[in-house]
């Protein structure tokens, strides 16, 4: 295991391109990968990468936002599991607001056991698109993954069963929405068909062979993939959206952090996440979580949680561009 002394005589710049190295991981939204990274001798920079945006599904860049704040957090388990403590800006310059975030070291920390196990999270990390098994999700893994998202100032709400089929009506507008817009159907194709550029997007195997069983629908794709569903419903799945008093950069940013923290606490309990972005990315819909919530803020993501079918693992992840791709490294570092 790595110590604090190890972490102590590694070169941050080191450290640094190792986190950069392990935000690749991160989810974002039809595995887009919107971000890149600077690597400098004394800080590391995030930029959002808007050649890798979706213009027509996320205009106004919010899931861009999320997808990049989720980044930011899986660069900074990286580096506490190095042993650093870090000091995080965000959106440090507001004439440049590509630049979102800036991480610089600021100090040492002992590497504890929990440490090591959040950043091994971010390999076992997936998207898991069929339905869950009949086991259900517990009020203490719940309390955890309110707590971590709180950490990070984001609000994570459990919907009752009335409020589940509320969701449900609205992922449903929101997918007649998609389906009648033709620039989301091409970019959903850019992203999910044969033409996808390579080391992005979702390949047929992580895609439902068909329309799974859920109480609430998920997005199609366009066409189906390769990977089997199988029978079953997921009835003992829970549905929570994560949400904040403001709507705005920052926030977004900040609930791809808390995004991220619930993610990799949810790996390591055992559970899966499937997101639900398609009911933010809409005006209508956006507009019916704020009123699910009772108008007491905004929603940012939506997150089925449970228990996959031990017995099938999930064949196979989605693709990754390089380091080289996604960093730049100062030759000062």
């Amino acid at each position: 295991m790595t110590t604090s002394d190890d972490a102590h005589h590694r070169a941050p710049a080191a450290a640094y391109a190792a986190a950069a190295e392990a935000a690749g991981r991160a989810p974002s939204i039809h595995n887009t990968q919107p971000w890149h990274w600077q690597v400098h001798p004394d800080r590391l920079d995030l930029f959002a990468d808007t050649s890798r945006g979706l213009p027509g599904t996320d205009p106004d860049q919010r899931m861009l936002l999320v997808s990049c704040g989720a980044a930011l957090h899986h660069a900074q388990v990286a580096l506490h599991a190095q042993g650093y403590e870090v000091a995080v800006r965000p959106l440090p310059d507001p004439a440049h607001p590509e630049h979102l975030a800036t991480l610089a070291v600021d100090g040492t920390t002992p590497v504890t056991a929990d440490a090591v196990r959040l950043v091994q999270a971010i390999q076992l990390r997936h998207t898991d698109r069929r339905p869950n098994v009949d086991v259900p999700v517990t009020g203490e893994q719940l309390e955890e993954l309110r707590r971590v998202a709180g950490a990070v100032g984001v609000e994570l709400h459990r919907l009752t069963a009335d409020q589940a089929t509320e969701l449900a009506v609205a992922v449903s507008h929101a997918e007649d929405a998609a389906a009648g817009e033709p620039s989301w159907q091409a970019e959903t194709a850019r992203w999910t068909g044969p033409d996808r550029a390579e080391g992005t997007g979702l390949p047929p195997e992580v895609i439902p062979d068909k329309r799974p069983e859920t109480d609430v629908g998920e997005r199609f794709f366009g066409s189906h993939g390769t990977l089997e569903v199988g029978g079953g419903h997921d009835k003992a799945s829970t549905y929570v959206v994560l949400f904040g008093a403001e709507d705005d950069r920052a926030a977004w940013l900040r609930a791809g952090q808390a995004l991220s923290a619930v993610w990799l606490h949810a790996t390591l309990q055992g559970l899966a996440v499937l997101p639900y972005s398609q009911v933010i990315e809409i005006d209508a819909t956006r507009a019916m979580m704020r009123r699910i919530l009772s108008n007491l803020g905004y929603a940012y993501v939506v997150l089925r949680l449970g228990v996959a079918d031990p017995d099938h693992p999930l064949p196979g992840h989605t693709p990754r561009l390089s380091f080289d791709e996604t960093t730049t490294v100062d030759p000062a570092s």
